[in-house]
């Protein structure tokens, strides 16, 4: 052993410090082009600035002092926020191949399935899911029929109440997953079913935590967070208990398979499983089929169900709208059953349902992309393999597209003449290759849903009820806890 000298250990400390510095700088070295944002603190970044309950705020914010691309840094994660319809359809949409991948989600996925996946994995799998979801009458007559046999079930547990106050979601989650359902597992529930609600409810509490503080310090700072208990451990558990479920299915599917009469997204699958065998490059395998299924059951019932809530809420807070609604309703489609072949003669209710798209904002920061390789977009110069965030709150609350972004007002797709106009910063679907693969037959559901149950029924409040349009914290935004009374309407 050696003494220690205080001088020498008080060097090592300084040259220690000192090194640490020399390197974070180099490490900071950007491009002379790269975009500009708020000055990152050491370790920590931005994180400071952050509203950590509703972060697209921050991002709308942020935008008005350093423009619509700009940079920032959660942690030791950098990003680049791309705020407006013109930057993020640039990027999207004319760029579309640069902006294709997606960031790894620290926590949270696996990087299987089609949502959280990149590369030829997340190609096969989308190729083979929008071809399975054609199979099986996506944007056909027979899906179609199965939307309106829901919507009668649906229909007929909101008479069970005869008119007196309840709580939508539990019903309408149900409805709309049955839809889905159907396809990815050749069945539906009784919307009372145990194991619907469950799944149900850990998917839904899975979303609500992805949009929490606690996820965001997770991402930011993964292998501490790793270390420390909360909410954000128990995504990881809902998702293990949610594989379960689907591991469960496909097994037994597996030991009854037959490829001339194949009844699920599922089947097909497997299928393509059995084909794939001598291929020593396999993508279909147990991991994707579970990823698949868990990806098209959140995504499928989410998006749906809470617009379907934010429209009817909506209808109640502005009972004109919903007048107005129902009187077209009675003119064009009367007692019959409502059909898509209506709604070119339907301009005003097909303008309230896509202004409630808009006004809902339900997935407002989008879903994070990454580059492919280097890439210049609007003369800033962004690296590959960058984290890049497309606001979708920016591009429907875009005030060069929509002439009151903050309010609900249907004129936003009506033209002079009351017909149905087109808004190019409608986005809700996100847009390029990374957009919704369901979009046509969600487009579907919330035009055979909303339809049936105004058709119906007249939604109002229940008796002093106060009726509030903010949303509830979360990942997604979906309406706040509240009841409605759903009256016949004869």
């Amino acid at each position: 052993m050696f003494p220690l000298d205080p001088v020498t250990v008080l060097l090592s400390i300084v040259t220690c410090i000192f090194l640490a510095i020399v390197l974070y700088k180099q490490k900071e070295r950007v491009h002379p082009n790269y975009p500009h944002g708020p000055k990152p603190w050491p370790i920590i970044g931005n994180i400071l600035l952050m509203n950590a309950q509703r972060p697209y705020l921050t991002f709308q914010e942020l935008a008005k002092t350093y423009g619509p691309v700009y940079s920032m840094k959660i942690g030791a994660q950098k990003m680049v926020v791309l705020c407006g319809y013109d930057v993020v359809h640039e990027a999207l949409v004319t760029k579309a191949e640069v902006f294709s991948d997606r960031p790894v989600f620290h926590g949270f996925t696996r990087g299987y399935g089609i949502i959280y996946s990149s590369g030829q994995n997340w190609k096969t799998m989308r190729q083979f899911t929008l071809s399975t979801l054609r199979d099986f009458g996506m944007g056909t007559r027979t899906i179609e029929d199965r939307i309106t046999e829901e919507a009668n079930c649906l229909v007929q547990a909101f008479y069970s109440y005869k008119g007196e106050p309840f709580d939508n979601a539990k019903i309408i989650n149900a409805a709309v997953s049955n839809i889905i359902v159907s396809i990815l597992l050749g069945r539906r529930f009784d919307y009372d079913d145990p194991k619907l609600q469950r799944l149900l409810t850990i998917v839904l509490e899975s979303i609500r935590i992805a949009g929490s503080p606690m996820a965001l310090l997770y991402n930011a700072f993964p292998y501490l967070m790793s270390w420390i208990p909360g909410s954000h451990k128990t995504v990881r558990q809902n998702s293990d208990e949610f594989d379960a479920f689907i591991r469960e299915i496909y097994t037994k599917q597996r030991n009854q398979l037959d490829a001339n009469d194949q009844r699920s997204l599922i089947d097909s699958f497997l299928i393509k499983q059995k084909e794939e065998r001598p291929n020593p490059d396999l993508y279909f395998h147990d991991e994707n089929l579970t990823a698949v299924v868990s990806d098209m059951f959140a995504a499928g019932m989410e998006t749906v169900s809470a617009t379907m809530r934010w429209a009817l809420l909506i209808m109640m807070k502005y009972p004109e709208i919903q007048e107005n609604v129902q009187k077209e309703i009675e003119k064009v489609i009367g007692s019959g059953e409502p059909q898509m072949a209506h709604r070119k003669h339907m301009p005003y209710t097909d303008a309230v349902i896509h202004e409630v798209q808009r006004f809902a904002n339900i997935v407002p920061t989008n879903l994070p992309h990454q580059t492919t390789q280097d890439v210049t977009l609007k003369g800033f110069f962004i690296p590959k393999g960058s984290y890049i965030i497309p606001s979708l709150t920016s591009v429907l609350r875009d005030n060069n597209y929509f002439k009151k972004p903050d309010e609900f007002y249907p004129q936003h797709f009506l033209d002079s003449d009351g017909n149905f106009a087109n808004n190019e910063a409608f986005l809700p679907f996100s847009a390029g290759k990374r957009g919704c693969a369901g979009k046509n037959m969600a487009k579907m559901e919330l035009f055979l849903f909303f339809t049936k149950l105004l058709q119906t029924f007249i939604f109002k409040a229940p008796p002093g009820a106060e009726l509030d349009l903010s949303p509830d914290l979360g990942f997604t935004l979906r309406p706040q806890q509240h009841e409605i009374c759903a009256i016949p309407r004869y």
